[in-house]
């Protein structure tokens, strides 16, 4: 894990223009400010997508085409709590339904914490859960050739590029069969004055967020960035429909990451780039899946219409 941290902020810093990899953000402290980033009065999409799951959650079912007497399996990729799952698991739960949920996380304390909750919450919903990488989970799951329904929340597929996500679809369909569902959570394009204070809030919990990243580099490779001389720098245009991230430099410096060996020289203005949001409509969603095996079956959203629930159907 150290070894590929090292390798992948050396490759990152050494590029032009520079970038660090967001799945760095996660460490203890930074768990933290993203769950107190979801609490923010500006960071709709978490609300949203909750909306869906609490008052559409009968629309969500209709949607997957299953009925009570007839087994599937459920499959969540990127757990975590499963406040948003909980609401569908409920629903499934009091009408009887035949299944397994099963929720896959790369954090095993995440996954014994959500165990813990359901066994105690929704005690007759089986719950299997599986730690580890996506795709090498739903290759061991892939011989039970049971139907299956896998969530993929949170708008997690905006944090990829159009054809890394067209990619992964694809991947996720050679995992499955005909007749199985996705449920694809997006976040929708919207007017700036909505997207921009979800990246970049009143409080600087964002901003705190992606400089952990730095304070990150410099607890675990020994560097010595000093967060004094950075600030968050988000920027979103919705013609373009793309949240971006970036950290930047204030001032002409030079930064030692001793782990690494090696000193990176950053210019005043210069920006570090961390993360893309991507923002969809039905016709970007029909671009990505295009040449994968899914057809889009149907679209679920919420009361303002903020945020999208998109259901595929493999073919």
């Amino acid at each position: 894990m150290i070894e590929n941290f090292k390798n992948e902020v050396n490759k990152g810093l050494e590029s032009n223009p520079k970038t660090l990899p967001s799945k760095y953000f996660y460490d203890k402290k930074g768990d933290a400010l993203f769950v107190e980033i979801m609490n923010l009065p500006e960071y709709y999409l978490t609300r949203c997508e909750l909306d869906i799951f609490q008052n559409k959650t009968q629309e969500l079912v209709d949607a997957f085409g299953v009925k009570p007497n007839t087994y599937f399996e459920l499959i969540e990729l990127g757990a975590g709590d499963g406040t948003k799952t909980k609401e569908l698991l409920k629903l499934l739960d009091s009408e009887n339904y035949s299944f397994d949920y099963f929720p896959i996380d790369i954090s095993s304390n995440a996954l014994g914490l959500l165990e813990q909750d359901l066994n105690k919450e929704l005690p007759n919903v089986s719950v299997q859960t599986k730690q580890g990488d996506y795709f090498e989970i739903l290759a061991t799951l892939k011989d039970s050739k049971k139907p299956k329904i896998v969530l993929f929340l949170g708008s997690n597929i905006g944090n990829m590029t159009d054809d890394l996500a067209a990619k992964f679809i694809y991947n996720l369909g050679a995992n499955l069969q005909a007749g199985d569902k996705l449920l694809l959570g997006v976040d929708l394009i919207k007017a700036n004055e909505i997207v921009r204070p979800a990246y970049n809030d009143s409080k600087g919990i964002t901003a705190k967020f992606n400089l952990n990243l730095l304070d990150r580099i410099n607890n675990e490779l020994d560097g010595d960035f000093n967060l004094n001389h950075f600030k968050h720098q988000p920027e979103y245009d919705k013609n373009e429909g793309i949240a971006k991230s970036f950290i930047e430099s204030t001032i002409d410096q030079t930064v030692e990451i001793k782990a690494i060996g090696k000193t990176y020289k950053l210019a005043e203005g210069e920006k570090i780039h961390t993360e893309i949001s991507r923002k969809y409509n039905d016709k970007l969603v029909e671009k990505i899946i295009a040449n994968t095996d899914f057809n889009l079956e149907a679209k679920i959203q919420d009361n303002k219409g903020y945020f999208a629930d998109y259901i595929l159907t493999r073919h």
